[in-house]
This record gives C-alpha cells, structure tokens and sequence, in this order.
C-alpha cells in the first residue's frame, strides 16, 4: 500500500468478506510503504477492532519491492493470497482460482483482454518483459501480476535482493531454481476506483531496471 487511503478502508472490507466466505481462519496482512496520506493511520484504526488485520508500516518508501518482501515474510498462513491495495481482482474470479493452489505452488493472475495503455507504457512494458525473457528465461505472461496465490513454503526461505517491482520477477526465479509449479490463470483485472498507480514513477523505473542488473549478477556470481 502506497497513499492509497481513497481505497484502503473499502478493499479490507471486501477481503474481509471473501475471508469469512472461503477459511475458518484466515488474516489481511496490510503493508505500508511510507505512505504520506494517513493511509497506515485508516488501517491501524481498523486493525483495533478487527484482530484478522495487521499493519506493518516501512518507515522508507522502498518502490514496491521492499513492501512486498515484507508482506510476504510476515504472513502466517500455509496459503498467502497477495494483490494491489486497490482490490483489481473480483470475488468470482479468487473463489475460481484459490482451489487451482492445491495442485500447484504458485497461481499467478494474467490480463485476458488488451488495456488502452498509452504509447510510453507500452514501449517500457514491451521493454521490460523482452529483457525479463532475454535474461532469466521466465515463461510468465504478466510478470509483474497484481494477483498471486502463493504456498507459504515457497517463499519462505527467500532473501528478496530487490526493492522495486523487479521482486516479482525474483519470486519467479526462486521458484523455478526450486522446481516449484507455476500456475497461470486469466481473468479480467478491475480498474482503479479511486487514487492512482505509482508504478509508472521514473524513479521506480530506474530502480526496476538496476534491480534488474544487480539479481542477473548475483544469480550469476552464484552460478560460478
């Protein structure tokens, strides 16, 4: 979560409901990454009436990446459902895809229809998955997907090096040097109902692709 107090309160009352529907035990595992909106300060008040809920707050902004470690590392639960804090995913579509984790270790959302983009995402997009693909041979139609059903156990022993939106795709790496399964299901994501993306940020592009660098060095340094 970054300054998203227009959409917060909403989106942990919709999860909340789709938790009480799908687990007898279940937990909304909210990290803030420095937000500068009071959107930590919305979830913490939730949070004291609602034990299912827990805020972490960074007290950086990392760009994503640092976040989303973090959110990953603190969740208790053997299945850990991870989406943007702007609720892109409908109920029909988590009920769909939550059984597919059963025989796979990672169900990963991808965009079934072409989104509007404008000229300049789509050169850095098409940019970015052709050097994805060209370095680290990753078959993931949507690599940064803002829905994933991951096994607790699947990252649960990885020391995220990136702090950017490059840490999905290290996700990625990790599970395939483990020979973990990789599910990929269509659905349609919703757009934004309030607030607006960061991720296009030139400073979050810059540190997505210096990311980028530093895991092929490191994978490298590991391979020899």
């Amino acid at each position: 979560m970054y300054n998203e107090r227009d959409n917060i309160a909403g989106t942990i009352m919709e999860i909340r409901s789709i938790g009480q529907e799908l687990a007898d035990d279940y937990e909304i595992v909210v990290v803030d990454d420095a937000s500068s909106d009071g959107s930590a300060d919305i979830v913490e008040e939730i949070a004291k009436s609602d034990g299912t809920v827990k805020v972490f707050r960074l007290a950086k902004n990392s760009k994503f990446g640092g976040a989303f470690a973090r959110g990953f590392k603190s969740a208790e639960k053997d299945v850990i459902i991870y989406m943007d804090s702007d609720m892109p995913v409908e109920r029909e579509d988590i009920k769909t895809s939550l059984p597919l984790i059963e025989n796979s270790d990672i169900v990963t959302g991808y965009s079934r229809i072409k989104k509007g983009d404008t000229l300049r995402r789509k050169i850095i997009s098409g940019t970015y998955n052709f050097m994805v693909q060209a370095l680290f041979r990753l078959s993931v139609k949507d690599i940064n997907s803002g829905y994933k059903i991951v096994k607790r156990e699947v990252v649960k022993n990885i020391n995220f090096i990136s702090q950017s939106p490059f840490v999905d795709v290290e996700l990625f790496i990790h599970a395939k040097k483990k020979g973990f399964s990789v599910r990929q299901f269509p659905l349609v994501f919703r757009s934004r109902s309030g607030g607006k993306s960061h991720i296009a940020r030139l400073p979050v592009i810059l540190a997505t692709f210096r990311d980028m660098v530093k895991v092929k060095f490191y994978s490298y340094r590991i391979q020899k």
